[in-house]
């Protein structure tokens, strides 16, 4: 998957992020709930963006560990919104899965671009060596 085709998926899951919460009650318990879900939600695709944009292997790393915070959230507000009962499981069941496999690609683009830095430091360490 490239860049351009992760970040439509980081703005599809958070359209889908919008449409949910907008279905969520309007109690005291889901108004504060709902405010959490939608900054935590649609901050990931932002965050994303960002990090496309990023100068260095170092500084997308930063942003990437940002998106990986806020969908680390987002999938314990979801969770949240089940167990309590604040929206059917079945309406967000699918939503959750999404957090956590963007969730997981994020988390292997970090150990993947960390372990490239690392081996681009380790040669140029063994150039200065010799």
């Amino acid at each position: 998957m490239d860049k351009s085709e992760l970040q439509e998926r980081m703005t599809d899951f958070a359209v889908r992020i919008i449409k949910m919460v907008d279905a969520m009650p309007s109690s005291v318990s889901g108004l504060a709930i709902a405010r959490q879900v939608v900054r935590s939600g649609t901050s990931p695709s932002a965050n994303y963006r960002a990090a496309c944009l990023a100068k260095s292997d170092k500084d997308f790393v930063n942003k990437l560990k940002m998106v990986e915070e806020e969908l680390d959230e987002t999938s314990h507000w979801l969770s949240l919104v089940m167990r309590s009962g604040l929206l059917k499981p079945s309406r967000v069941e699918k939503l959750y899965q999404e957090c956590n496999e963007l969730l997981s690609i994020i988390v292997k683009s970090i150990v993947t671009t960390k372990n490239r830095l690392k081996t681009e430091e380790m040669e140029k360490n063994r150039k200065v060596e010799k």
